[in-house]
């Protein structure tokens, strides 16, 4: 880690972090790409017409993604918000100015029971309630389509899905057209293998949310992709639509940068473009080089762990946590610890180090305090 790439940090009071997490919220997300940052550079020159900007883009990006509109928005989670007020309140400014008092409008947004999560919050900042379907032993699609009412604004699907006793989302999709029900996805890092970028509004869903952080764009950025009516939709509810439309929205607080914007646009032809072979060899090169820098160090053994999306591709190192003398997670705490921190994961006797955003110098890094840890 350069000195420049430290003192930054240390002089606003902060230690410099190296990431073997992977895309975490808490540690900043993500490190642009060369190509993005030059265009976030490129594009400090100018002032833009943000309505442009955002419109030019969204068309471009809805091009890549096969879908009939898409609209950059501050992350995935300000997607899936924007989202659940254009299900609710559509274009009518009367209804946006309204929000997130929801009276009179359909307001409740259906989830299946097991596909509660963590960011399902975000779907009721504009007003909307969340309503359960099924039980704790899963959703039948008859209990899907029984918890529909005349409240009911859409139905959200988590991506992928996949868990037992939750419907797939293509089942989903199928109720929700049958009811005349928007579906909405949080796809929020379902990006690879490529045809997921596709897969969700592909086989109908009308509304569907990816984060841009995983693609090397900016942490805060996202987009929201899917139907012409409810993208339009969602526009007047974003910032921008507060500063040029004929109504004040909620969303006024979800603002984004010009070169954010820019920058999502960048991302997402680089992924396309990307030779993600060489993309994953470069990870497996890296988790080789930090096994064969620990390989003589005795009571460990170690696996190289793909990930399905190969973005949390790592290399799993157990312990003899009786002969080394210190747990998995006394090792990952004290290299949280050190200056600077390195974040890894853990779980029983073993360690994960995330090698998808680690730089040649940080491998070094990692395999030196490691050694220092595992042999002290």
């Amino acid at each position: 880690m350069s000195h420049a790439g430290r003192s930054i940090y240390e002089e606003l009071g902060a230690k410099p972090v190296i990431n073997a997490v992977g895309n975490a919220t808490v540690i900043g997300g993500s490190r642009l790409s060369p190509k993005v940052q030059e265009a976030a550079e490129v594009a400090n020159r100018y002032f833009v017409s943000m309505e442009e900007l955002l419109k030019g883009t969204g068309k471009i990006i809805a091009d890549m993604l096969g879908a009939e509109a898409a609209l950059v928005t501050s992350g995935c989670a300000a997607a899936i918000a924007l989202g659940a007020a254009a299900c609710m309140a559509g274009s009518d400014p009367e209804k946006i100015a309204q929000l997130p008092d929801t009276t009179g409008m359909k307001n409740e947004i259906l989830i299946q029971k097991r596909q509660r999560y963590h960011y399902d919050r975000c779907l009721t900042i504009f007003g909307a309630k969340l309503v359960e379907a099924g039980d704790d032993s899963g959703t039948t699609a008859d209990q899907l389509e029984a918890a529909i009412t005349d409240r009911t604004a859409a139905i959200h699907y988590f991506a992928p899905g996949g868990a037992e006793g939750v419907l797939s989302p293509e089942e989903v999709v199928g109720i929700g057209k049958r009811n005349g029900i928007p579906v909405t996805v949080d796809a929020a890092s379902q990006i690879y293998p490529l045809d997921k970028l596709h897969r969700y509004t592909g086989m109908g869903a009308d509304l569907v949310g990816y984060g841009a952080k995983y693609l090397g764009a900016c942490h805060s950025s996202g987009i929201l992709c899917g139907r012409k009516d409810l993208v339009d939709a969602a526009f007047l509810h974003s910032f921008i639509g507060y500063e040029t439309g004929p109504a004040y929205s909620v969303g006024r607080p979800l603002k984004l940068d010009r070169q954010e914007i820019v920058g999502v646009a960048v991302a997402l032809r680089e992924w396309f473009d990307m030779d993600h072979e060489a993309r994953i060899a470069e990870h497996w090169q890296k988790a080789q080089t930090l096994q064969d820098a620990l390989a003589d160090i005795p009571h460990l053994t170690f696996a190289q762990v793909p990930e399905e999306r190969s973005l949390g591709n790592a290399l799993r190192i157990t312990l003899d946590e009786g002969a080394i003398g210190k747990t998995a997670s006394q090792i990952t705490e004290a290299l949280r610890e050190g200056n600077p921190s390195i974040w890894a994961g853990d779980s029983g006797n073993s360690i994960s180090i995330g090698v998808a955003n680690l730089i040649d110098d940080d491998v070094q890094v990692v395999a030196d305090r490691l050694r220092e840890l595992l042999t002290a």
